[in-house]
């Protein structure tokens, strides 16, 4: 048995010493790989959750450009749309001023037209009054000859007036 005692403390220093040697060259470096690797993925965490806040930062910031260039943009379509209906107005009041100044000189042509008409009437009825009341003169007056003259002078009036 003593041998077995021997053997059994050889084999107990041999497992201490292969315990310690395996430490030494196998288990300290798995354990600092594993160190190593946990630290890296650890870090790559902190750096996925830093990205992601400035993401989410810089989303924010996009938006609200966004919002203030689509505020711009309905500010420059409302100014253009107002300066578009100043113009349309402008337009239209200088059409209706041009329209109203046609249409006075229409109506002082127009006049003028009627006075000169008138004019020659005037001229060419008093000729005939003159010429009728010659006629009437000449011949004796009576009932039936007035009415006869008052015909005649009428259809000579409407000869001299039709337009033509």
């Amino acid at each position: 048995m003593l041998d077995f005692s021997v053997t059994f403390a050889i084999t107990i220093i041999n497992i201490a010493v292969l315990f310690f040697i395996l430490k030494a060259v196998l288990f300290k470096p798995v354990t600092r790989f594993i160190d190593e690797r946990a630290k890296k993925v650890q870090d790559i965490r902190d750096q996925a959750e830093k990205d992601r806040v400035q993401a989410r930062s810089l989303l924010a910031q996009y938006q609200a450009q966004l919002k203030k260039f689509e505020e711009d943009g309905a500010e420059i379509i409302r100014a253009a749309t107002e300066t578009a209906n100043e113009e349309a107005a402008r337009i239209v009041a200088e059409g209706r001023a041009g329209a109203e100044r046609y249409l006075e000189k229409a109506r002082k042509q127009i006049e003028a037209e009627q006075q000169t008409a008138m004019a020659v009437f005037s001229t060419e009825a008093a000729a005939l009054v003159l010429a009728a009341a010659g006629h009437l003169l000449r011949r004796g007056l009576n009932d039936e000859d007035s009415r006869e003259q008052a015909a005649i002078l009428l259809r000579e009036l409407g000869k001299r007036h039709v337009p033509s």
